[in-house]
C-alpha cells in the first residue's frame, strides 16, 4: 500500500496518516497492534536504532507522531505524557537562563503558573501582555526575547486571536511563535498555516476525545522536535504505549467528532443567547462575539467549546449547575461527553477573583465542553436546570 499523501483530506489523514509501510498488505491487521514493551532488542556495537520507551521512539508513539505531523502540516511531531509536559518541554527547548518569553495573558491557568512561577526560578524572564493590544507586542520585545506564546481559541473565554500581526512581529524579529490550539484541534485550525513556528496540543482533549488518556503533542521542524525530545527524555515526559494506542484509536474519529461538536455547540450557544437567564454567551460562532469576524475568516469550524454567564451571577450559577443531570461537572474538555467546569474551582483557582475578572473570568463563569449527545437533549437539560 503506498503511503497516504499529505494532500489527502483531514478525515483521511486522521484515519490513515503515517501508517506503517506494511499496512494494507494481505494478512496485516486493520487495527494497529499495541506494543506494550519498554525494551527492544538493540544492535550490538552501535547506538543507532536504539528504541526505548522513555525516548519516545517506540512503534505506537511513532505512528501517532507521524499522523499528527501530517494533520498539522509540520515536519515532525512528538507525543508527551501530558499537555503540560508538552508545553514545558516545548518551551524549554527554545529558552535558556537569561532569555525572555513574551506571552499572551489570556492563557490556560496551568500554563500561566508554569510561566510566572516555574520559569522565574530557572532564570527565564516572562512578560504577559493583553493580546488585543497590538502595540504591546512590539513594545515588550527585548534583545533576549526568544519566543512569543499565545493560545487561540482561548481557554476558557473562547476568544479568538488574529495571528497575522503577532506572526509578522515574530518573523521580523527572528523569534519563535508558539501557539497552543488545543481548543480548535487541527480539524478547525492549523496554526502553521497562519505564521506559527510551533504548535502545542493537549492530546487529552479533542485528539483523543474519550476522556481516557493523558497526553500532549508538540509539532514543528524536525530539528526543533529533536530538541524537544532531548528535554522529554531527561525530564521523563514520554507517553505510555497504551495511551498512544488509545490516542491513535480516538484520532480515527477526530474529524466526525469535531464536526458534530461544532454543530452542537453552535445550536446550544444560539439557544442560550436567546434565553433571558444568560447575561453573556461566549461563542465565536455567534455574530455578536467580539472575534466573530476573525473566527469566520481563520477557523474551519467555530469549535465545541463555549462559555456562559448567568444573569444572577455566581449564586444563580451554583443553583443551575447543581440541577444539571446530563452535563457533568469535570475539569477536562473536548470529549464525547458534554462537561462543564468552573474555572474558579479548577484551572484558574490559584488566582484571586479580581485577577480572574481582569482576564474576563468573573465568579459564576461557566466553561462548557459540548459533546456528541443529541443537542435537543442538552437544551432540555439546560431548561430543566433553569426551572
Amino acid at each position: 500500500m503506498p503511503p497516504i499523501p499529505r494532500t489527502a483530506g483531514l478525515s483521511t489523514l486522521a484515519l490513515h496518516g503515517g501508517a506503517d509501510e506494511g499496512a494494507g498488505a494481505p494478512g496485516s491487521p486493520i487495527v494497529p497492534p499495541l506494543f506494550q514493551s519498554v525494551n527492544y532488542v538493540q544492535q550490538i556495537g552501535q547506538e543507532e536504532g536504539l528504541k526505548y520507551g522513555r525516548y519516545g521512539n517506540t512503534p505506537n508513539l511513532e505512528l501517532v507522531q507521524r499522523r499528527l505531523a501530517m494533520l498539522e502540516g509540520s515536519e515532525d511531531a512528538l507525543i508527551l505524557s501530558s499537555g503540560m509536559g508538552a508545553t514545558a518541554c516545548g518551551l524549554l527547548a527554545l529558552l535558556r537562563p537569561g532569555d525572555h518569553i513574551l506571552s499572551s495573558s489570556w492563557i490556560y491557568g496551568g500554563t500561566r503558573r508554569l510561566l510566572t512561577e516555574e520559569f522565574a526560578g530557572l532564570g527565564i524572564e516572562v512578560t504577559l501582555v493583553d493580546p488585543m493590544d497590538m502595540r504591546a507586542w512590539r513594545r515588550n520585545i527585548r534583545t533576549r526575547t526568544r519566543a512569543i506564546f499565545v493560545e487561540t481559541p482561548v481557554n476558557p473565554t473562547c476568544r479568538v486571536l488574529d495571528l497575522r500581526t503577532v506572526s509578522q512581529i515574530s518573523s521580523e524579529q527572528g523569534i519563535a511563535l508558539v501557539v497552543d490550539s488545543t481548543f480548535a484541534s487541527p480539524i478547525n485550525f492549523r496554526p502553521l498555516e497562519h505564521g506559527a513556528d510551533v504548535v502545542i496540543q493537549s492530546a487529552t482533549k479533542y485528539l483523543n476525545g474519550h476522556h481516557d488518556i493523558l497526553g500532549g503533542a508538540v509539532m514543528g521542524t524536525a530539528s526543533y522536535i529533536d530538541e524537544v525530545r532531548q528535554k522529554m527524555i531527561l525530564w521523563g515526559q514520554a507517553a505510555d504505549p497504551f495511551a498512544c494506542w488509545l490516542l491513535e484509536r480516538g484520532m480515527k474519529t477526530l474529524a466526525v467528532r469535531v464536526e458534530r461538536q461544532n454543530a452542537n455547540a453552535l445550536r446550544l450557544a444560539e439557544w442560550c443567547a436567546e434565553h433571558s437567564a444568560f447575561a453573556r454567551v461566549h461563542y465565536p460562532g455567534l455574530p455578536g462575539h467580539p472575534d466573530h469576524a476573525v473566527a469566520k475568516e481563520t477557523l474551519d469550524g467555530f469549535g465545541g467549546m463555549m462559555a456562559i454567564e448567568l444573569t444572577g451571577g455566581a449564586e444563580a450559577t451554583d443553583r443551575f449547575v447543581r440541577r444539571l443531570t446530563l452535563v457533568k461537572h469535570a475539569a477536562s474538555l473536548g470529549g464525547v461527553d458534554s462537561l462543564f467546569s468552573e474555572p474558579r474551582y479548577s484551572s484558574h483557582a490559584h488566582m484571586s477573583s479580581e485577577e480572574r475578572a481582569a482576564i474576563g473570568i468573573p465568579d459564576g463563569f461557566l466553561r462548557v465542553s459540548v459533546g456528541l449527545e443529541n443537542v435537543e437533549d442538552l437544551i432540555a437539560d439546560f431548561e430543566r436546570a433553569l426551572d
